[in-house]
């Protein structure tokens, strides 16, 4: 193992363990280095007495307080240092609490505590560097040099703290957005769900309905327009199967394995002929200018705004014949639906032409709906059409 990993594993491990057994450990060695003098006397002249030993201790057992108090602690070592330093029994070698201390203040604490301690320690250390016998200049420079890196330790180990922080609080913040964003997602995809099996269910369980209804009433006059209503009402069941399976089919994600695709514009004119077969309400197409590519969403938007406008006149308007109109433009499809019965007077009248709106919107488009200029209820919609120059430009690329 190189010495570089085995410090990240040590430092590791040291960020993970209990801060009060780390100080304590920490305070228990400072205490060690400073009882050196007593523990091998024979090396120095310096005078040892216990009251100067009691000093050392007071410069090293605060410091196991130094992350719950930083400041006081700080202060406490701060007192006892220069008390030691002129008492001379012996004098610090090395100011190790003091190191210790200014380390943890620049790393913990607010910015005037941090400038104050700093200077506060530089002008101590040379006030008592000048009281000390035989001092030499390197001496001045080894302990003002100690203290200035001890406080640069900290600083960067509080720059680092911070970065870790705004990184962490990055990380969180965008996982809630994803988060958010996600659900966002599940929300409009279920809602779009919601529209596509209403729509679906809405029209077949409307024109069964109708057959079902005429049945009864033909069986014994006309047996093969009953036997016909019931073939549409299985008709209409198969159509509605197939739909069902094809939303459902999007949900288990197997687009893949075959399903057919979303119902577009190009599929109106089958949906009149249908209604027309099955639920007995004439409906009469109409087309006016050149079709042009409509965005995926609109392109259903616009087959889904027809079947539901289609089965609120079999549903509710008693109506006898519809006419759907597709009038093409540069910019925008629009989409008109009018019968001869009787319907809601405004957009919001029902559910169904709520998700008109919707869906309308949705696209980009707008939904307007009530009474026509003839009497019945009419149904108009604005869907954009893709801007064929712009497409063109993709197309190319970038000049």
């Amino acid at each position: 193992m190189s010495p570089q990993s085995w410090f990240r594993r040590v430092a590791a491990r040291l960020r993970t363990a209990d801060p009060y057994v780390v100080d304590t450990a920490l305070a228990a060695l400072v205490l060690f280095a400073v009882s050196l003098q007593w523990l091998f006397p024979d090396e120095g002249d310096d005078p040892l007495s216990w009251q100067g030993w009691l000093l050392g201790a007071a410069t090293a057992v605060p410091l196991v307080w130094r992350r719950r108090a930083p400041f006081a602690t700080a202060w406490v070592v701060s007192a006892a240092t220069p008390a030691m330093a002129v008492y001379h029994a012996p004098p610090p070698d090395v100011v190790w609490g003091g190191l210790v201390v200014l380390y943890t203040v620049a790393a913990l604490s607010p910015a005037w505590q941090r400038r104050l301690m700093l200077v506060g320690w530089l002008a101590g250390a040379t006030l008592t560097m000048q009281h000390k016998e035989h001092a030499r200049p390197f001496e001045y420079a080894f302990h003002l040099l100690t203290i200035l890196c001890a406080y640069g330790l900290g600083t960067m180990a509080r720059d680092r703290r911070a970065h870790t922080e705004a990184v962490e609080d990055r990380a969180r913040r965008l996982e809630r957005e994803r988060a958010a964003d996600t659900a966002r997602a599940i929300a409009e995809e279920r809602s779009r769900i919601a529209r596509d099996m209403h729509d679906v269910l809405a029209h077949a369980v409307s024109l069964m309905v109708v057959q079902a209804e005429a049945g009864p009433v033909v069986l014994r006059g006309d047996p093969q327009r009953a036997e016909a209503s019931f073939d549409a009402i299985a008709a209409a069941g198969r159509d509605a199967m197939a739909q069902l399976r094809r939303i459902l089919g999007v949900l288990k994600e197997e687009q893949a394995n075959g399903t057919s695709p979303q119902p577009a514009v190009a599929g109106v004119p089958a949906l009149a002929r249908r209604v027309t077969e099955t639920a007995g309400l004439r409906v009469e197409l109409r087309t006016r200018g050149e079709p042009r590519p409509l965005p995926a969403d609109a392109e259903v938007a616009a087959y889904r705004v027809t079947q539901e406008a289609l089965t609120n006149t079999v549903k509710h308007a008693y109506a006898s014949r519809a006419t759907v109109e597709l009038d093409w433009t540069e910019d925008a499809l629009t989409l008109t639906v009018t019968d001869d019965g009787r319907g809601p007077t405004a957009l919001d009248g029902g559910q169904g032409l709520i998700g008109i709106r919707e869906r309308a919107a949705a696209c980009g488009g707008s939904a307007e709906a009530g009474r026509g200029p003839d009497g019945g209820f009419r149904v108009v919609v604005r869907l954009p059409v893709v801007d064929e120059r712009r497409a063109e430009v993709r197309r190319r690329g970038p000049v």
